[in-house]
Parts: structure tokens; C-alpha cells; sequence
């Protein structure tokens, strides 16, 4: 059997759509009549023959072709029906069956006259027994369940338990198609929907496209399937290669979830015929879509790919794991800095003016697939309009966060960045180091490009850094204040709850994190990192193995993360070193001092707060880190607030004891000497 399709526009294929063109481009009104015209005459020639056999008559009608033949002069219009003989490699007998089960839908006299031929008015409908009798070349073998007629539904018997005097009935999809009117099957409208092609692609993309339908003829095989994975990227992505490469083959691309693949055999074998039915008719290739499902959900899909006979498209963020013959595999490619910048300068051309200066300054701190950065200079293209504050590179930047973002918030808590370095209370040596991490991540693209220090180190080109300190000493107020200097996002990923005790699932979720963190480069703050990091231990067994290779893929992930990544801990010295070594910084958070107390205090009380009295010298005296200060200075504040009065040294003290109670600890009278 043939894939070549009957030649419709698939721009006309969208599920309820009528048809604007008939085959190889015929217009579909036009197109329609006259198809509609030759197949009545192809009709009456059949017929013909049926009012032969009721009269007794042997040969009467006209064969195909012969002379005498009612049919037009112009052949295009029998095209339909002709390609529906080469695409499932029909005979002449099977053919005229097709017509004689159409006369019955389009000739209102056919149930009389079949009545007549059958010599019974019970029976006026097409039969298997009457085309046997009336029609020419007939064979048994065409109405077999394996034969094309059944095989592919073209044909239904009203009941199969009587193959030849049951009804025969023409599938409503083929009589649309035979009329020119070529349209989704009903059957498959809501499994399926139509994936667009895109306007154009980066050369990469291209690239992995042409791969694609190279795959389709160069692995399919008696053993292998026409199917070709499509890996790794975002789920858009990979539909634009696999659309793209439908394309540049003459297809068009349907797309369907893996958790819409019945798990009924029964179902799944119909629903795999009805499809390959529909992409040899329209044509088209199918797109699978396979995310995170059931064993038995992926042993089903695997069943519906393994009985592939027309081109598939396996897309999956992993390669499939299967014992079955497998096609090519295509990763979605890492576009370079030259397609991020053609990218971006061809998406924001018509939206806004950036110079090159600007344009790199974006690509440098997002890596966004295509039709992300298309949407995000849409966005912009919105806003420029109300936003006369902001000019159109900082909208750029604001968009590119906001795509980016999508995608993290499920796997982190962000944090909106508002506290500056004057929020921050720290001694110089670490406000420093601080400061030096951030130029690391702003000049990132000047030292590693433009000065050519990537390609000479190639490995370890990520920030990464570790914040050690006690509870409460500013490791999270430090990260967000880097943040809002960098303009980027904070994520806080809570380590304990990515710690899995199955194996590989730990990689899998910081994989997950790092991935979708990848797009936008956000600063990713890793809490309690102890969760993970400890003494290297001795491998006693397979448990003591994977929990060292836990450790090593973190680092290898933060060391290849193109933004910062952020690891805290209350116990550095529980820590390997050999793991510190592969970390670029490393800032204590010592427990502020009594004067640095006294600072925090001053700047925790907003200037419109109504306070009396409040001595910030002596709150300084409780031995409590910023944390802790912050929850007190609160808890005061409601307090006084809920008796109608000004925040006072008496709302501190009482907030101070509930504090100290959750800390477990008890007021000496050292910290409140002087209080009242």
C-alpha cells in the first residue's frame, strides 16, 4: 500500500471544515460540482450493471474506460475516486463496490433496483452477494476483515455475522471525500488537533526538521516504523520542527496527547486504523505527544507506535525507553548567541528600535525558544503604548522575565526582589564579595564571548556560590538584594523537598528545576542545603552511591547554569571540601554583633510607624539574629496596634518572650536591662 495522499489542500482540513479545495488543488466548489457529476456517471455505469443482472443479462455494462462509458471528458474530476484506488490499492471489483454502496447514499432509485437484482424487496439495499453477482472481476477476498475495503472502514456490514446479504454501507468520510469535501474525521475531533506550520525557523531548527523527514524514508523498514522521536526542548518547539518537517514532504501535522491512546486493544487498533486511514486521504504525518503518564498509559502508546504504517512524530522531553526497532532520534539544538540574536532582532524589528548593545544584553540573560520571544515582543508591542516611563529595552527585559518565569512557579517559591543593599546589614568584606558576584553575572557575556574566555575554558563557566550561616543572618535578604540589582527573578527551591528517597528521582527534579530555569537565567537560591550536602561517605552500599551521585549532579548542573545558582547552609563545617572546591564563592553570615543588631533594628521600624520610646541601643541588647528581629519588631507592632496605642519598648518586650518561646530559649536579665 501506497502513502501518497489524494492531494488536499490541508489548509481545509481543520476538524468541521467544508473543503475550499478538491484534490491537487481543484476548487472546491467547482471542484465539487464536477466531482459530483462524474461520479453520478461512474454511478449509472454501475447501476447499469445491476439492472443487467435483474434482467437476467450477463456484460451489459460498460467497464472502465471502455467506449460507451458514460464518464467526462475531463478526467480530473473522477480524481478522488481515483486516488482512493491508488492510495489502498483497490481493484476494478473493489472499486465498483464503492460506487454501488454510493448509489445507495446519492441515486434515490438504487433500493429498487437492488431489490429488483435481488429478487427480493426485503433486501433493497448493496450487498456483498449482489456485487458478487453484477459486478465485473469479482473476488471473494475483497470483503476479508485484512482486505483494504474493511481494513481500512471504507465499507460497514450492518451485521458481519452475515457477510453477504447483510447491508453494505459506504463510510460517511469517504462519500465527503468522493464529493470533493475533504474534512478531519468526525471519529478523531477531539483527540486530534491541527498543528500550524511555523513561518520560519531558526538555521538549527531547520536543520533538525530536515532530519526529521529524512528519518521518515531512511529508518522505516519491515522491522521499523515510520516513527522518529523528537526530543528534549519545550513542547511547542518540538511541534514546530515536526510541523516543518511535515511540510517540506508534502504533509500536514495532527497532533495527539499519549494519554489519548485507548488502552483497549480493541479501541487502539481501531483508532490506528481510522488515523492511517486519514493520513493517507488528507495527507498527513501524526504528532504524539508523551509526557509523564502511567506505565500502563506508556505500554499502551507504545503498542499504537509499534503498528505505525505512516510517518509519526514521537515527541518527549526524554527518549523513549523501549525494546522495540526505533527510528531517528532528533534533539531540539541549543541555539547559539548568533540565532539568539537574529532571533530577537528579527521579533522586536517591527516592535521597538534596540541597538545591538541591548539586543545582546537580552540574549545573554534569556535563552527563550522562538515563539517565546515572539510572544514576549508582542507583549511589549501591548504596553509600549501606556508605558511612556519605561522605554523599550527595559519593557524588552520585563517581557523576557515574565515568558521565563512560566514554568518556575510550580517548582519554587518566588520572591518579587524589593530590598536594596541599604536593607542589607553585613560587614564590608562580605558586602564585597557580594558585589563581585554580581559583576560576575552582569559581565558575564563580555568576559566569556566577546573575550573569548569560553572557549578557552569551556567548563566551570557557571556562578555558583554558598551562603553559610545560622538561621535568620540575612542568606535570603542577600540573594534577593543580588536579584533586584540583576533584575531577575529569585527562586527559592527548597532542597528537603526535592530529596527523594527513590532512586533517580532526586536528578530528575533538579534537572526539571534547572531546565525550566535555563530559559530566563533566574537566580536560584538552593535552601537548606544540607537536605543534600554532608561528609562524603563511605560507600557501604547502593543507597551510599546514588546519594554521592545526588551531590555531584547538583554541582554539575549549578557549574553548567548560565545564571547564578545559590546554595545556603546552617553547618559548613559538616561539608565535604571536596565539594566546596567546585563552588567559585563562598560567604559566611556570621551572627550579627550587638552593634550590627542595633543597625538592623533602626531599619526594620518603617518612618510613618507611631512609636514611643523605642531605643534601638537597647533592643540591640537581645542576642537575636535579623530574622528573629524582624518577626519581633512585627509581632510589637500588632500588638500595639490591637490596644489603639503607640508601638512601645513594653509591645518589644512581650513580643521578645513569644519569639524566645518558639526559639526555646528564655530572657535573660542582661537583654532587658534598662527596659522599664
Amino acid at each position: 500500500m501506497t502513502t501518497t495522499g489524494a492531494g488536499e489542500d490541508m489548509g481545509t482540513n481543520e476538524p468541521g471544515a467544508t473543503g475550499a479545495t478538491g484534490a491537487k488543488g481543484t476548487p472546491g466548489a467547482a471542484g465539487a460540482r464536477d466531482g459530483g457529476a462524474a461520479l453520478m456517471a461512474e454511478i449509472r455505469r454501475v447501476l447499469a450493471r445491476v439492472d443487467a443482472h435483474a434482467a437476467g443479462e450477463t456484460g451489459q455494462g460498460a467497464e472502465p474506460g471502455q467506449a460507451g462509458a458514460p464518464v467526462p471528458t475531463d478526467a480530473s474530476v473522477t480524481e478522488p475516486l481515483d486516488a482512493l484506488v491508488a492510495c489502498f490499492g483497490l481493484t476494478p471489483f473493489e472499486r465498483d463496490l464503492i460506487l454501488l454502496t454510493a448509489a445507495d447514499e446519492l441515486d434515490p432509485t438504487t433500493a429498487a433496483r437492488c431489490a429488483a437484482a435481488c429478487g427480493d424487496p426485503q433486501r433493497a439495499y448493496p450487498t456483498f452477494s449482489l456485487a458478487l453477482a453484477a459486478l465485473a472481476e469479482p473476488h471473494w477476498s475483497a470483503l476479508t476483515p485484512v482486505a483494504p475495503l474493511r481494513r481500512w472502514l471504507i465499507v460497514e456490514l450492518d451485521d458481519e455475522s452475515r457477510l453477504t446479504t447483510s447491508r453494505l454501507r459506504l463510510d460517511e468520510r469517504i462519500l465527503h471525500f468522493l464529493l470533493g469535501s475533504p474534512y478531519l474525521d468526525a471519529r478523531l475531533h477531539g483527540r486530534l488537533r491541527r498543528t500550524p506550520v511555523p513561518d520560519r525557523l531558526p538555521p538549527s531548527y531547520d536543520l533538525a526538521a530536515s532530519r526529521v523527514a529524512e528519518g521518515w524514508t531512511t529508518v522505516a523498514g519491515p522491522d521499523v516504523p515510520p516513527v522518529v522521536e523528537v526530543t528534549g526542548g519545550d513542547l511547542r518547539s518540538r511541534a514546530d520542527i515536526a510541523a516543518a518537517a511535515a511540510a517540506r514532504t508534502g504533509l500536514g501535522v495532527y497532533a495527539m496527547g499519549a494519554e489519548d491512546v485507548p488502552a483497549d486493544p480493541a479501541e487502539r487498533d481501531r483508532l490506528a486504523r481510522l488515523w492511517q486511514r486519514e493520513a493517507i486521504l488528507l495527507p498527513a504525518a501524526l504528532l504524539v505527544e508523551v509526557g509523564a503518564v502511567e506505565r500502563d498509559q506508556r505500554a499502551a502508546t507504545e503498542a499504537f507506535l509499534a503498528g505505525a504504517a505512516v510517518p509519526v512524530v514521537v515527541s518527549s522531553e526524554d527518549p523513549l525507553r523501549t525494546d522495540r526497532p526505533h527510528g531517528a532520534r532528533v534533539p531540539v539544538p541549543r541555539l547559539d548567541d548568533e540565532e539568539q540574536l537574529a532571533l530577537w532582532a528579527d521579533a522586536f524589528h517591527p516592535v521597538a528600535d534596540l541597538d545591538d548593545t541591548e539586543l545582546r544584553s537580552l540574549i545573554a540573560q534569556f535563552e527563550l525558544p522562538p515563539h517565546v520571544v515572539r510572544s514576549a515582543a508582542a507583549t511589549v508591542r501591548r504596553r509600549l503604548p501606556y508605558e511612556d516611563r519605561l522605554d523599550a529595552a527595559e519593557l524588552a527585559w520585563r517581557a523576557g522575565l515574565e515568558e521565563a518565569r512560566i514554568g518556575m512557579d510550580q517548582l519554587g517559591r518566588r520572591i518579587e526582589p524589593q530590598a536594596g543593599w541599604d536593607d542589607l546589614v553585613l560587614h564590608d568584606r562580605q558586602t564585597s564579595v557580594l558585589r563581585e558576584i554580581v559583576a560576575h553575572v552582569r559581565q558575564r557575556a563580555t568576559v566569556h564571548q566577546e573575550w573569548g574566555f569560553a572557549a578557552t575554558l569551556r567548563r566551570g563557566l557557571g556562578v555558583t556560590a554558598m551562603f553559610a550561616g545560622g538561621s535568620g543572618t540575612g542568606k535570603t535578604l542577600a540573594a534577593e538584594v543580588m536579584a533586584k540589582e540583576l533584575g531577575l527573578d529569585l527562586f527559592v527551591i527548597d532542597l528537603s523537598q526535592v530529596v527523594s528517597k527513590y532512586i533517580g528521582e532526586t536528578e530528575k527534579n533538579l534537572r526539571r528545576v534547572f531546565d525550566a530555569a535555563e530559559r530566563g537565567g533566574a537566580l536560584l537560591l538552593f535552601d537548606e542545603a544540607d537536605a543534600l550536602f554532608g561528609k562524603r561517605s563511605e560507600v557501604k552500599d547502593s543507597h551510599d552511591r546514588y546519594a554521592n551521585l545526588e551531590v555531584s549532579y547538583l554541582l554539575m548542573r549549578m557549574e553548567a547554569y548560565r545564571g547564578l545558582a545559590i546554595l545556603t547552609t546552617n553547618m559548613k563545617k559538616a561539608l565535604d571540601t571536596a565539594f566546596l572546591r567546585r563552588i567559585r564563592f563562598v560567604v559566611d553570615f556570621p551572627f550579627p554583633a550587638e552593634h550590627e543588631r542595633a543597625e538592623i533594628w533602626r531599619r526594620v521600624l518603617p518612618p510613618q510607624a507611631p512609636v514611643k520610646d523605642i531605643d534601638a541601643d537597647l533592643l540591640a541588647q537581645l542576642t537575636v539574629a535579623g530574622g528573629s528581629i524582624r518577626n519581633i519588631a512585627l509581632s510589637g507592632a500588632f500588638l500595639a496596634a490591637e490596644e489603639g496605642d503607640r508601638l512601645q519598648m513594653r509591645h518589644m518586650l512581650a513580643a521578645a518572650r513569644t519569639e524566645y518561646l518558639k526559639l526555646e530559649r528564655s530572657l535573660t536579665p542582661t537583654e532587658v536591662r534598662g527596659w522599664v
